[in-house]
This record gives C-alpha cells, structure tokens and sequence, in this order.
C-alpha cells in the first residue's frame, strides 16, 4: 500500500500546534548517545533545534531526550518530549517515537499538544503497513490508533486526516479479506472463502472491495449448493452496483444456474 503522507504537510500541521520547523530539511545520521553535559535549558533546546533544521534526526532525538533529562520540571521539558518523540519519527525510529508520544501522553494528558502525540503515535503505525500478502497486525494497530485520534479530537486538522488514512486502512484490511477469499476459492474451499467475502461484505462494504466480494459470494454459495443464498448475494450487487463487470458476472452465473435452480425447487 503506498502511504500517503507528505512529509511538509506533517511539518505544517505539527508547526500549528507545536512549534515552527524546517520544511526543507534533509535526511540524516549521527548518533543519539549524548554524553551527560550539564547545560542550560535554552542551549540544549536550541542545540536539538538546529540539530533538527539540519536533517540530523538521531542527533536530535538525544539532545531533545537531554532537556527533558536534565530541566525535568520545565516548560521545555515538556515541549522537548513532543519534538524528541517527532525526531525519531523523521529518523522512522518509529518504536522510539510512539514510546516518546505514549509517554508525554501519560504525564501530559490535557496538554494542548496531545492531539498532535496522538496524531504521531497513528503516524508512526500508519507507515509501517506492509502490503496485502504480510501480517496485518500492524494495520490493526494503525486502524486503532486512527480511530482512538478521531474519538478524542473530532474537529482537529489531525482528526480529519485521520479519516483519511482511516478510509485506506480499511481498504487495505479488506483487500487481505480478498486475497484470502481467493486462495481458498482456488483450492475449491468454498466455504473457508465464502466466510472471508462475507467479511469484506458484512464490516468493509463502503471499501472498494464490496462488488468483487458480493460476486465471489455468489460464486461459492452456488459452488456450495445454496442457490437461494448465491440469488441473495447478486441482488444486493445489482441494486448497488448495476453497471459493474462484477455484476455481469454475477447475472451470468445465475443465468447459467438458473435451471438448475428451477427444477431445485419444483423437486
């Protein structure tokens, strides 16, 4: 699945509720263990800053982890741990960075920029989706993640791009459905694949998913001796999706059953 994020629109929506940040910054390495130096707030805060401007990301995970270390109780503290948790993002330290989120979160609950921690924490799930043939426990995580942002903060920038991806996800979960459906539907499994198209049609139905699944149900319902449950499943793709290559197939095949299904029922 090709994910969808822009890396400037992050740097703008996170600017809004956070602090400003550099939109044209590059990539880059270094290392995130900092030696314990006693510095003052403002001089390790501008270090992390510059570090990140620079495209330094690892750099100034450490440097923003150092403030929050070292001035615990401080205004910058607080802020440092939104922008550490944001900097391993950029580094795709994704782990680190949900860690960073959950745990400003936590001390942090009411604070104006927990839309944004969460917003990250769905972010760092969202853009580790792997395509359709792989385990999707990831997905599920991104899905709840998503949901929980848009639960919580309805009328955000954040939630409404939550919905977005949110619409994705569930696209993408049903198309693992569909894959599955298909391997068993090859192997003459029909009932282990009606049960997977009968998912897609059941919690997916608004994804892009919903015809092929109705056709392929009618597909296995006849294939399993149900007519009436395979007539089912064609009506509701014909009255909503009357002009699609999965409906033709789908009157087709009824057509074909269609004596067969008769004399069913004069029997």
């Amino acid at each position: 699945m090709r994910k969808s994020l822009f890396r400037a629109s992050t740097l703008v929506l996170f600017a809004a509720g956070a602090a400003t940040l550099s939109g044209c910054a590059r990539s880059g390495g270094g290392s995130a263990d900092t030696p314990y130096v006693a510095r003052d707030v403002g001089t390790l805060y501008t270090a992390a800053k510059n570090r990140l401007d620079r495209g330094q990301y690892k750099l100034a995970a450490g440097l923003f982890d150092e403030v929050e270390r070292q001035h615990p109780y401080s205004v910058w503290a607080r802020r440092a741990q939104v922008m550490g948790a944001f900097s391993y993002y950029l580094d795709k330290d994704y782990a680190k960075a949900i860690a960073g989120a959950q745990r400003f979160l936590t001390v942090h609950p009411g604070n104006q920029e927990a839309p944004y921690a969460y917003y990250l924490i769905a972010l760092c799930y969202y853009e580790q989706i792997a395509d359709v043939t792989r385990d999707q426990k990831i997905t599920d995580q991104a899905m709840t993640a998503l949901g929980e942002l848009i639960r919580r903060y309805p009328q955000t920038n954040y939630a409404a791009d939550a919905r977005l991806k949110l619409d994705l996800v569930r696209d993408h979960l049903a198309g693992k459905e569909m894959e599955i459906g298909r391997f068993y539907e090859q192997r003459g499994q029909w009932l282990a694949a009606s049960m997977r198209f009968r998912r897609v049609v059941d919690e997916y139905q608004t994804t892009t998913h919903a015809p092929e699944a109705l056709m392929r149900l009618t597909e296995t319902y006849l294939a399993l001796g149900v007519p009436d449950e395979a007539r089912k499943a064609a009506a509701v793709l014909g009255a909503n999706y009357p002009g699609t290559e999965w409906y033709e197939r789908a009157y087709k095949l009824m057509q074909e059953h269609a004596p067969q299904t008769a004399a069913a029922k004069d029997a």
